[in-house]
């Protein structure tokens, strides 16, 4: 039982480490287009990334079922070259990059349109490229918002638990989480357990909200 438990955490926090790489990769790009962009109709682009913050994940998840099925054009192409996303790991962490996608992009998007257009137009007087200015001038700038975004994206999808059972169901070593441990185990009348895995992600979550909490009380009394 204890060995279950632990797989079960480590498949938690590693689902959880992977997506929040991958948000960062993508959400620094993203939040720069959505704060710089003038294009006409990036309030469709603003839109579809807020979208998970409102939109039922059992609405997500059972879309991406859906696109994953085998019975679908995507499904059957995706199958046909050796993939598998329906109810495997690889299907978590997209569908979990989807439905955190705004907790990493928002936080940089907010500290990104506090960034003085002085800072950007002195480094490039300086002889600096776009891509030197991003990852040696603004980035550390806006650290707060980066460290924000990391921690909120981990966090949430430490959480999740709507689109993870939609896509994932529960199989034990690959796609049953935490979240779905602690439905699974409730069912079961095994309250202990239960009990056992909403403690520790309470108390992960508690810890990582105070950690970012704390640093960006320090960031921001240093910049002022």
């Amino acid at each position: 039982m204890e060995s279950e438990f632990l797989s079960t955490m480590a498949l938690t926090f590693k689902l959880a480490a992977i997506t929040t790489v991958i948000l960062l990769a993508i959400g620094i790009p993203l939040a720069s287009f959505l704060v710089f962009s003038k294009m006409r109709f990036k309030s469709i682009i603003e839109t579809i990334v807020s979208m998970p913050l409102v939109l039922p994940p059992s609405v997500l998840g059972f879309y991406l079922l859906l696109a994953f099925s085998p019975a679908s054009a995507l499904g059957s192409f995706l199958t046909e070259h050796g993939l598998r996303l329906a109810f495997s790991f690889e299907g978590l962490v997209i569908g979990s990059v989807l439905f955190s996608l705004p907790f990493m992009v928002h936080p940089i998007q907010s500290a990104l349109s506090q960034v003085p257009l002085s800072i950007f137009e002195a480094s490039y007087t300086l002889g600096k490229s776009k891509v030197e200015t991003m990852v040696r001038v603004i980035l550390p700038t806006i650290r707060h918002g980066l460290i924000s975004g990391i921690v909120l994206a981990f966090a949430h999808t430490v959480g999740e638990f709507g689109v993870i059972l939609m896509i994932g169901g529960n199989i034990p070593d690959e796609t049953r989480v935490a979240s779905i441990a602690i439905y699974d185990e409730v069912e079961s009348l095994n309250y202990a357990l239960a009990h056992q895995y909403a403690l520790t992600l309470f108390v992960v979550t508690f810890a990582i909200l105070l950690i970012v909490y704390t640093l960006n009380k320090k960031s921001l009394g240093g910049i002022r």
